[in-house]
């Protein structure tokens, strides 16, 4: 089996442009392929390791793969899949999130010489002239094509900026740019990104009279159609600092049933062989399955030892009997205690296990909270500042969340 048929069965590839030169182009390792990274936090997420371990996937069957990071590109910010436009970032934010994206991503892809190439296309398209571009590329754009597009599509419904119409060209420009000036013949993405990878391959077509190709993976969805690990406001983070990794791996650990499977699929390297084996699994042999998915995401992410710890803390949750000594901790300081006690909603929030006061009160008349193996009944329950640490769980509908507070 190649490794294009191998991303089939994976079920990681959505649409492609030529499905017979790309077939063999990837599988004789003649792809030199980019995917771009627009860098609007100092971290990547879980939902970005799609494209990590495509990029992984490719380079071990002789593929050269170019991260692009996204210095220019995220001036403007991509509205595809928003309702609302992004928060603009000033040059040194992005800059520094940059750099952070490089240190992570090296853990996955193998950069060398002959091996694996990173770029940042703040380096071309902020030196562009605007009318110079306009008389360049601009003519390549049909703006009636434009309109139709998937990725302005949310936008549309509450107004989409000029600002943010010029993305596609600017995406466009990246890969007419990688194609001369680097030998890049393939353009990878998630599938919300196919109008902008087209409109790069038909520059391509118009300016230089050669072909392009891209190639969509699917989006990273769990069985309610929902972005898994990228959601605003709720990111899992590869940072251990932003997510540790016993959050990680608890957050895999917790997918749901419908879902655990695709996951193993699409984002471990597990054999196929071995992976066909676990489809008729059912009932607590997907607990198995969650098990397996979360030791072997967080081994990529975080390495083996890591992995080991947040697994044997989490058996130990599970099991029954904690062992508190491989969970996050959260340190409260004297100025959280007032009268010598913090109440338990509080110390949820400091834990960051809970978002608002509101959402603590039904956890607990749910009975979803325990402290020290105690559940909390009473919504107004305080912690003695003498009492030094507290072991906390939360409990959301099936999944289960732990703490240990300092």
């Amino acid at each position: 089996m190649g490794v294009y048929e191998e991303l089939i069965e994976r079920g990681l590839i959505a649409q492609v442009t030529n499905e017979e030169e790309i077939r063999e182009m990837v599988n004789s390792g003649k792809a030199k392929f980019y995917i771009g990274f627009d860098c609007t936090a100092d971290s990547l997420t879980a939902g970005h390791f799609m494209a990590l371990t495509l990029m992984k996937r490719l380079q071990m069957a002789g593929n050269q793969p170019i991260a692009l990071i996204g210095g220019g590109t995220t001036m403007i910010g991509d509205p595809s899949g928003r309702t609302d436009m992004r928060q603009m970032l000033t040059r040194e934010d992005i800059d520094h999130n940059a750099e952070c994206f490089k240190k992570q991503m090296e853990r996955f892809i193998e950069f060398g010489e002959g091996k694996a190439i990173m770029v940042n296309n703040a380096d071309w398209l902020l030196n562009l002239n605007y009318v110079e571009v306009l008389r360049e590329v601009g003519a390549c754009f049909s703006v009636n094509n434009m309109l139709r597009a998937e990725c302005y599509k949310q936008r549309m419904e509450k107004g989409l900026s000029f600002f943010e119409f010029n993305y596609m060209i600017m995406q466009s420009y990246d890969f007419y740019y990688l194609f001369q000036h680097y030998g890049c013949n393939m353009q990878f993405g998630g599938d919300d990104q196919w109008s902008n990878m087209l409109g790069g391959t038909e520059l391509i077509r118009k300016k230089l009279g050669k072909d392009a190709h891209a190639m969509t993976i699917t989006l990273l969805t769990d069985s309610q159609g929902r972005k898994m690990g990228k959601t605003a406001g709720n990111a899992v983070w590869l940072d251990p600092k932003k997510t540790s990794p016993y959050d990680f791996y608890q957050y895999w650990r917790n997918v749901e049933d419908a879902d655990v499977l695709k996951c193993i699929r699409m984002l471990t390297f597990l054999p196929m062989e071995e992976i066909r084996k676990m489809d008729s699994w059912e009932g607590s042999q997907l607990n198995t399955a969650k098990e397996i998915l979360a030791f072997e995401l967080t081994k990529l992410v975080h390495g083996e030892e890591e992995a080991q710890k947040a697994q044997e803390a989490a058996k130990a949750l599970f099991g029954g009997g904690a062992d508190n000594s491989n969970m996050p901790t959260t340190q409260l300081e004297d100025a959280d205690f007032t009268d010598g006690a913090v109440s338990v909603i509080d110390m949820l929030i400091k834990a960051d296990l809970i978002k608002s006061r509101g959402e603590g009160r039904r956890l607990i008349q749910q009975g979803g909270v325990s402290v020290n193996d105690v559940k909390i009944t009473d919504v107004f329950a305080t912690v003695a500042a003498a009492e030094f640490a507290k072991d906390i769980i939360v409990k959301k509908g099936k999944k289960i969340f732990h703490k240990f507070v300092k």
